[in-house]
Order: C-alpha cells, then structure tokens, then sequence
C-alpha cells in the first residue's frame, strides 16, 4: 500500500515538471517574436527614412530640371501639309548637343546633329532635301518637314546632352491620307460606295440599310487602302440611298437616286434590246443585197455592150477579107456556078414539061 502511494505521488511530480519546462518555453517564445517584431517594425521604419530620403534628393534633382528624360508620343499629319517637330523643353544655352534619329519605312536610319558650343552641323545618310531644321539652331533645334508625303510615315527621336543629363523626345508620324469617294448604281441595280487609297482604312456605312458586301484592298506600295461596299435592296422600294464614309481626314456622305428599271433580269433586258438590233440588221442586209445585185445588172449590160461592140468592128474585117483573099474568092466563085448549074436544070426540066399549045 505504501510503495503504491509513492508511485502515484512520482508520477504527478513529473507531470507538473513537464508542465513546467513547456511554460518556460512558450514564454522564450513569445520573448523571442516580440522582439523580431521590434526589429522589423524599427527596420521598416529605417527603409522608409532610407526611401524618403532617396526621394526628397531626386524631387530636388527633377525640380531643377522641368522636362521627363524619356517621352514618347504619337502624331497624325495630313499629306501636303507642314509638320514641326519639336525637342524636349530645356535651357538652350545649357543645350551642348543635339541630335535627330529618323527611321522611315523600308529606308535605312538617318541622323541630323547639331553641336550648340561650337555651332557646327552634321547629318549622315539623310537625302530628303524635304526635312530640314525649322528655324535657327541656337535658339530652336527643331525638325521641319515641308511637304509631308506618305514616305514619311516612321519615327522621329530627338536627343538633349545637357549638363544636367541627357533627354529624349520621340515621334510616332502617322502621315494621313483622304480616300477619294464615288457612288454609282451598276446594271443589275445595286450600289456600289468606293473609298479609294485612304490611309488609314476608311469604314462606309448606308442609309437605309440594306444587304451589303464590304471588300478591303491593301496597296503594298504605300500604304493606302481602297474600300468597297456593294449593296442591294431585294424585294423593298427604295427610291434613294444614302452612303456615309467616315475617315480620321474627315466624313463625307453621297447619295443616289435609284433606277428601278436598272434592278430588271437580264432576260428581260435582253429581250428588249433584241428586236431593235434585229430591225437594223434586216436593214443593212436589204441595202446590201440591193446594192449587189444592182452591181450585176449593170456588169451584164457592160458585158452585152461589148459583145455587140466586137461584133460590129469585126464585121468590115470579115468583109475586107473576104474581098480580098484569092481563097474567099475562089469558094464564091464555085458557089456561084453550082447555083447557075441548078438554074439552068431548072429551066431544062421547065421546058421538057411544058404542053404544046
């Protein structure tokens, strides 16, 4: 019973031993994240002292100097027109040099610099006598293009060194290009709208609308597209159509006034053209017959004329010869007697039968 009581009083002390030892080492623990805690906040507080004060020197720096160090922008231009392009805005007498970098579709990159200390201008591989500086380059680097065509589509990128730091400005030219419209209505009585070499693509929309087909053709050579739109009306009365083409140029808006006669089948339309056609055929064969059978009757009187002609001169020849060939003359002379021959038996037989009186 004794060894029993003590055996029960061992096992409760290690029990409460092991309560112990985890007390003691969640309350290391605890010590332990809040003092990381501590840390880290006294850490962040010190990176964001760090970056504030990173960002109060560059807010310092870059109120010295008003413009970005890198700007790009996109411009559209319309074809035959002026465009200028400007570079970053800074002091130009801090201005040491300046330099163009032109990149235009399918040529090779050119460059246009100027040096402000010294004055002095350079330009290498850039043949286009239409771009040029704006105005004087001390005061004003600028590029001038004059007048602009659609070979000048690309980018243009002017670069500052300046003693506070380099600075670029650059140019997306989008040279824009009006489409020529028309409106026609063809045989079978459908309309066609026609934007023809715009740039960019021209859309078309029709009023009323109708039953469309809207065809693109891209022209590879520079750039413009020509767009299409045939429309019909089937079955509905429509007396007039209206076709809208809008552009980044400008809109414009055409309209025609229908013929129905034009929206007949073909077999009809032919039938009616047929008899006409017909009618002047027979015509022209008539007049044609006439004219050749007029041309033989008279080849056959010309051809009696001088049959009769030949004869008559041949006549006083026949008779000349007669006249005189020795043989002509002999055959008459044995006509003759044979015919006397006979008369002379005539008259004999006459006698020999006649009655005494």
């Amino acid at each position: 019973m004794l060894c029993t009581w003590i055996t029960s009083d061992l096992q409760l002390l290690l029990i409460l031993t092991l309560f112990l030892v985890a007390e003691c080492i969640s309350a290391v623990m605890e010590d332990l994240v809040t003092s990381n805690n501590s840390l880290m906040q006294e850490m962040g507080k010190d990176n964001y002292s760090w970056a504030s004060t990173i960002t109060s020197s560059m807010d310092r720096k870059q109120s010295t100097v008003t413009p970005p160090a890198e700007v790009n922008t996109s411009l559209s231009v319309l074809v035959g027109t002026k465009a200028v392009l400007s570079c970053p805005p800074v002091l130009w007498t801090s201005m040491l040099l300046t330099t163009w970098e032109i990149v235009l579709r399918d040529k090779l990159p050119c460059f246009r610099a100027f040096r402000g200390d010294t004055n002095e201008t350079k330009g290498g591989n850039c043949t286009d006598e239409r771009i040029t500086w704006a105005s004087r380059l001390d005061e004003n680097p600028a590029l001038q293009i004059d007048p602009v065509a659609i070979t000048h589509d690309g980018y243009y990128r002017c670069q500052m060194v300046t003693p506070d730091g380099n600075f670029h400005r650059g140019y997306h030219l989008q040279v824009l290009v009006p489409p020529e419209v028309t409106l026609v209505q063809t045989e079978n009585g459908t309309a066609v709208c026609k934007a023809v070499a715009g740039k960019p693509a021209a859309q078309i929309s029709w009023t009323p609308e109708g039953d469309c087909v809207t065809e693109q053709k891209r022209h590879w050579g520079n750039g413009t597209v020509t767009i299409q739109s045939t429309c019909h009306w089937e079955g509905r009365h429509v007396p007039n159509v209206s076709c809208s083409v809008f552009h980044l140029t400008g809109n414009r808006s055409l309209s025609i006034e229908l013929d129905q006669d034009a929206k007949t089948s073909a077999p009809l339309r032919i039938l009616r053209i047929v008899p006409p056609i017909f009618i002047i055929l027979v015509i022209v064969g008539s007049i044609w017959l006439l004219k050749i059978s007029g041309c033989r009757k008279r080849k056959l009187k010309e051809t009696e004329h001088t049959s009769v002609v030949e004869e008559d001169e041949m006549q006083p020849y026949a008779s000349y010869t007669e006249k005189n060939n020795p043989l002509y003359d002999t055959t008459n002379r044995v006509k003759m007697s044979k015919v006397l021959q006979s008369e002379v038996d005539g008259m004999s037989l006459h006698t020999v039968y006649v009655p005494e009186v």
